[in-house]
This record gives structure tokens, sequence and C-alpha cells, in this order.
């Protein structure tokens, strides 16, 4: 029985996952900004509160999408990075539901939010790979979180 490491080598995992990790990061910087730029902080603020949500929370998910979206295209701390994602993205799955499953549909369906919760989730799973900013002291603190 042949392994993984076998049928694919080392150098395209770390490839994959840099692949990954930066469309990843530059969604999240894309997303988080647009809220800033376009949408406004306020008005950013007010869509949450139409949602029944607490208006810090917008000014969490903002800093997560672009803090966040930062963190993965540098490769830094990535699993935990990815893991804390992953309830912004099934929150903004909620917040779409409504609106019917494609991401085309009127207000954006749920079909984006919810396959991006699976790629962090995937990320997650391979870390951020040969191809990443190294941090000693943030990676033996994070340890397998890094």
């Amino acid at each position: 029985m042949t392994g993984v490491t076998d049928m694919t080598s080392t150098k395209q995992i770390d490839l994959a996952a840099l692949i990954l990790r930066v469309a990843s990061g530059a969604l999240f910087l894309a997303h988080g900004w647009m809220k800033v730029s376009v949408f406004t902080i306020p008005g950013t603020v007010g869509y949450f509160e139409s949602l029944g949500l607490p208006g810090f929370v917008a000014y969490l998910t903002i800093l997560a999408e672009l803090g966040g979206g930062l963190a993965l295209i540098a490769g830094i701390g990535t699993r935990l990075v990815s893991l804390a994602l992953i309830p912004v993205l099934l929150g903004a799955t909620w917040a779409h539901s409504g609106n019917g499953w494609t991401f085309s549909n009127e207000g954006g369906g749920w079909e984006f939010p919810l396959f991006w919760a699976a790629a962090q989730a995937t990320i997650a799973l391979i870390g951020a790979g040969r191809y990443a900013v190294k941090i000693p002291v943030l990676n033996r603190a994070l340890g397998q979180f890094a």
C-alpha cells in the first residue's frame, strides 16, 4: 500500500498549502477592505445590527478578515487563524442563508461562505507548509497550531 508521500511529493503539498493560504488570505483582505471602504464601518455595523447581532461583532469581523487575511498570506499562526475564521464564515453562511444557495442571488447566497469554511478547515489540517514566514518563538508557543 502506498502512502501519501509516495503519490504526492512534499514540495507539491507545500505548494498547494501556499496557493490555498494566499488565495484565501487575499479574499479575506478583499472582504474586510470592502466592509471598510465600500460599505463603510458604520454601514457594516448597521447591517450586523439589522441581523440582530451586536454592533461590536462587525468590528470583530472586520478585524478578523483583515488580520486573518494578512496572517494567512504570510503563513503566521496558520492553523489557529484558519480555525478562528471558521465561525466568521459560518456566521456569513447564516447571514446569507435566506438568500438561497447560489452567491449570485440578490444579497448573495450561502454556497460561497460555506465552501470557504471548508477551505479554512482544510488549511487548518494541512498547515502553512514550507513556504511561510517562520517566527520561532510564535511557532514554539502555538505548537501544532502554528
